[in-house]
């Protein structure tokens, strides 16, 4: 019989990697409740003429996608984005402004899978609507690197490349560069860092400008431009200048942006981005016909977990959280099976009380019961014998014991952790 297995960028999580993929949600939505978002949930199949709307029919390609038995063109969901617009803007009149909404889900797009990229992956997005204010850009951009100094990060593991599209508004019309090439104009920078300097060099030409002139541009970094300014300022107030490097080479190349945009790289470069957004102003207007200002950034499980296990400050703090996670509170030793019943019932009442309570399915020895504490990294264990209901508990790590009531185990283990 053919052995099957899970398809081409696709993962199985098996416990341990679970717990990774736990841990890093967790931080996610320590650091987006610490910054006032509220969660919400989109479907995971949506009607295809959606991403169409935003994106194009070129992102066809790029879709899960297929016709239901309504005969309807479905697609599941490649990212947030366009769903997270079409909820708000069918209810943005029931809520509060701005709308700080936060998302942790599976995305899907039919692309080559490779290192930090599969066809499946979970993505965290942060999204500021209802604001036109630069200072929920600043929020959003210190949200970002919030999450990744929660994530064990530190100064000199990464930077916040910052820029601005519209800051090479002024460039192009001093280089005499039409406005209807701005499109054109602005995937050239997208990919300047990626593709060769020749073929960069004859595209800029066809559109009456030169790599110089751009390369120059980029070393102002911005100066003199407001609103890259502003937001620098903003964010050297929470002290978080360390992290900032304005970089006028980042410009996205989702067409939707239309202002501030951001990317956060490992300074090893050894990855691609590790997360990235900015500011969408129209898309709301496009998808749900609301004219409503937005600002966003996601970040994906798979570059950031490679990060984490690639970076040992970082991966510390994960098997530090892990081994937590595979602690029992209390282990339960029967020391005869004619105990069983009253065993049961004792950890029935430690585990009423919140208390992570294992105990031997089968008629273990005493000895490997223990040995069993031991693996789960219990902090106690109770021991059940002829004398019940007076047990034994005792504290592992102290390797001291005491007799009492079974009656008042959860109390006392309870008041011992608080101590």
């Amino acid at each position: 019989m053919e052995k099957l297995q899970s398809l081409p960028g696709f993962r199985d999580f098996y416990p341990d990697t679970c717990a990774v993929r736990n841990y890093v949600f967790a931080r996610w939505r320590d650091v987006a409740r610490r910054y006032g978002f509220t969660e919400y949930e989109i479907p995971v199949l949506e009607p295809t003429d959606l991403y169409r709307r935003k994106s194009g029919d070129e992102i066809v390609k790029q879709l899960f996608h297929f016709t239901d038995g309504g005969d309807r063109g479905v697609a599941m969901r490649p990212e947030t984005t366009p769903s997270l617009a079409r909820m708000a803007t069918a209810r943005q009149r029931d809520y509060r402004k701005p709308m700080k909404w936060f998302q942790i889900g599976a995305c899907f797009r039919y692309e080559k899978p490779q290192k930090g990229r599969g066809r499946e992956f979970y993505q965290f997005n942060c999204d500021i609507l209802g604001e036109q204010n630069s200072a929920a850009d600043a929020d959003l951009i210190a949200l970002a690197i919030d999450v990744m100094l929660t994530l064990g990060f530190r100064t000199g593991h990464f930077r916040v490349r910052l820029s601005d599209r519209n800051a090479w508004s002024g460039f192009l019309v001093a280089q005499n560069v039409n406005e209807e090439c701005t499109p054109a104009f602005l995937q050239i920078i997208d990919k300047l860092e990626r593709e060769k300097e020749e073929l960069t060099s004859a595209k800029l030409a066809e559109l009456g400008t030169s790599l110089e002139a751009v390369r120059t541009f980029i070393a102002t970094k911005g100066a003199g431009y407001e609103p890259l300014e502003a937001l620098v300022a903003s964010l050297s107030a929470r002290g978080l200048s360390d992290y900032i490097e304005i970089d006028l080479s980042i410009v996205r190349g989702l067409a939707y942006y239309t202002g501030t945009v951001f990317e956060v790289f490992d300074c090893g470069k050894g990855m691609r981005a590790v997360a990235g957004g900015g500011r969408y102003d129209n898309l709301c207007q496009l998808i749900g016909g609301v004219d409503m200002a937005a600002v966003g950034f996601a970040m994906g499980d798979m570059v950031i977990t490679d990060l984490i296990k690639e970076t040992p400050h970082a991966n510390d703090r994960l098997l530090h959280w892990l081994a937590a996670q595979k602690r029992a509170d209390v282990f339960v030793v029967i020391t005869s099976e004619a105990r069983r019943s009253e065993a049961l019932a004792v950890v029935q009442s430690l585990r009423d009380a919140g208390l992570a309570v294992e105990f031997s399915y089968t008629a273990d020895k005493v000895g490997k019961q223990f040995q069993t504490a031991e693996i789960l990294g219990a902090s106690h264990a109770v021991i059940i014998g002829d004398e019940f209901p007076q047990v034994k508990l005792k504290d592992l790590a102290a390797r001291t014991e005491r007799e009492m009531q079974a009656s008042s185990l959860a109390k006392v283990i309870l008041q011992q952790a608080v101590e």
